[in-house]
């Protein structure tokens, strides 16, 4: 089935919508233990949506663009949710890191 630009575009932004909200509720979820098992993260998105900004010239910082995934600062995201990685998630990472 055929699907112009503008609607394609329309329903993946809704969809990256649908994504960034799941994951602010899903505040139990590290974002190490994402990074073990998708091999993504919070931080990989915000990093994608300033790679995003700079390839078009728009003006995002770094924390901007975190701010747009977290939504709140990263730091206060960071005191509220983030727990210290377990050995044997940081051995986890490790290993995963080899294959990247």
């Amino acid at each position: 089935m055929a699907m112009d630009e503008s609607t394609r575009t329309e329903l993946e932004a809704a969809v990256f919508r649908r994504l960034i909200e799941h994951l602010r509720s899903r505040t139990d979820v590290q974002n190490i233990d994402l990074m073990n098992l998708a091999g993504f993260c919070r931080n990989c998105l915000s990093n994608w949506m300033k790679d995003a900004a700079d390839a078009k010239g728009v003006p995002l910082t770094k924390d901007e663009s975190r701010e747009r995934v977290y939504g709140m600062p990263y730091e206060d995201w960071k005191a509220k949710h983030q727990a210290e990685a377990s050995p044997d998630q940081r051995a986890a990472f490790a290993k995963a890191a080899q294959g990247h």
